[in-house]
């Protein structure tokens, strides 16, 4: 890399910051960017700052957003009964392609982890409590991750929550569909035989 010039060195050092980004990887983005006209480089640039100053929480699910609430939130046509609890907003977008919910969400920011210092506290769980008190929710969908950290962050607001009037359910984990039982990991298999239901 030392044969390439000090300001484009800077760039693909930068680019190799990025998370699943590796050193050629960041040589090719360089390189393009390098290679495409500067009006292009110029709207990637203020993409990039935009994201930077108008990205925001959404003030009641805490999902990214442009302004005060998310585009989820601010529809109308969205059933404001039921909210289903993820850790992240990428979760929540993994929920919405799959097209089969039409309730609202609240974003945790995380889940629960004592070996890496995040407790209740960190997590946005008074603010679902607040929610729970403040508006007419019937339902809490727990779809935090499989994980440790998830079932646990799952089990503690089970807990925590049972004290409010609301359902309170959990997404169901198992075998995937078209899953060939001898592959699949025992956890897994062991949660879909607890998850068994009627036919």
């Amino acid at each position: 890399m030392s044969h390439y010039p000090a300001s484009l060195r800077q760039l693909i050092r930068s680019f190799s910051r990025l998370p699943g980004i590796g050193t050629k990887t960041a040589e090719r983005l360089a390189m393009h960017i390098l290679r495409t006209p500067r009006p292009e480089v110029e709207k990637l640039a203020r993409r990039i700052l935009d994201v930077k100053e108008k990205t925001r929480l959404c003030r009641l699910c805490y999902s990214l957003s442009d302004g005060e609430l998310c585009r989820l939130c601010s529809d109308p046509g969205r059933d404001r009964t039921m909210v289903c609890v993820v850790e992240q907003p990428a979760d929540m977008v993994s929920i919405e392609k799959s097209g089969v919910w039409n309730g609202l969400y609240h974003i945790l920011q995380g889940a629960l982890s004592p070996v890496d210092g995040i407790g209740p506290d960190a997590l946005r769980i008074r603010e679902l409590e607040a929610r729970i008190s403040q508006e007419e929710i019937r339902e809490i969908v727990l779809a935090t991750g499989t994980s440790t950290e998830g079932e646990s962050t799952a089990s503690f607001l089970a807990q925590r929550l049972s004290r409010y009037p609301v359902k309170i359910t959990r997404i169901a984990s198992g075998v995937p569909m078209g899953g060939d039982l001898k592959y699949i990991d025992q956890v897994t298999l062991g949660k879909a035989m607890q998850s068994r239901h009627g036919m």
